[in-house]
């Protein structure tokens, strides 16, 4: 695909672990294949509920969501990830074939990044990469939109 692929190799970072949350078992398991490819270690959830109980007990480095789950949906999970104060910081992207508006929503709730399904392994792994570096990092971080081949800025905050 596109500019996201590219840059690969120039965002470098040690493997941690990855949350990877999706009803789909198969998506969960293909999100999980890839990034245990590149070394990362990878927890799964099925919704967002299951998520925050996970959260709790595996302390992962980066979550991925779906947006549209049973239970509690990816961007209401976000949200209340980000209003827990043990948990406000930790790097959040969006995996899902949402719509322009659910974009702007997961930005307004503080998701750092958006993969548009279908996607390419190659951007999943790079995207991961990305987050982990924010891990720990003060606000204002960089937020990245990813989807379709293309990689779009969508602000700084703070």
């Amino acid at each position: 695909m596109g500019g996201c692929a590219a840059t690969l190799g120039e965002v470098s970072g040690a493997p941690g672990r990855v949350l990877v949350v999706d009803d789909s078992e198969v998506i969960r398991q293909l999100i999980r294949v890839n990034l245990e490819l590149e070394g990362f270690e990878v927890v799964t959830a099925a919704d967002g509920a299951e998520c925050l109980e996970v959260v709790r007990r595996v302390a992962p480095d980066v979550v991925t969501l779906d947006v549209m789950m049973p239970r509690l949906d990816g961007l209401r999970t976000a949200a209340r990830l980000r209003a827990a104060p043990a948990t406000r910081r930790l790097p959040i992207a969006i995996v899902s074939a949402c719509a322009p508006a659910e974009l702007r929503q997961g930005e307004s709730v503080g998701v750092d990044g958006y993969l548009g399904k279908p996607f390419d392994p190659a951007e999943l792994v790079a995207l991961v990469r990305r987050l982990m570096l924010l891990t720990g990092r003060e606000v204002p971080r960089q937020r990245f939109a990813h989807g379709f081949g293309s990689a779009v800025e969508l602000g700084e905050s703070g």
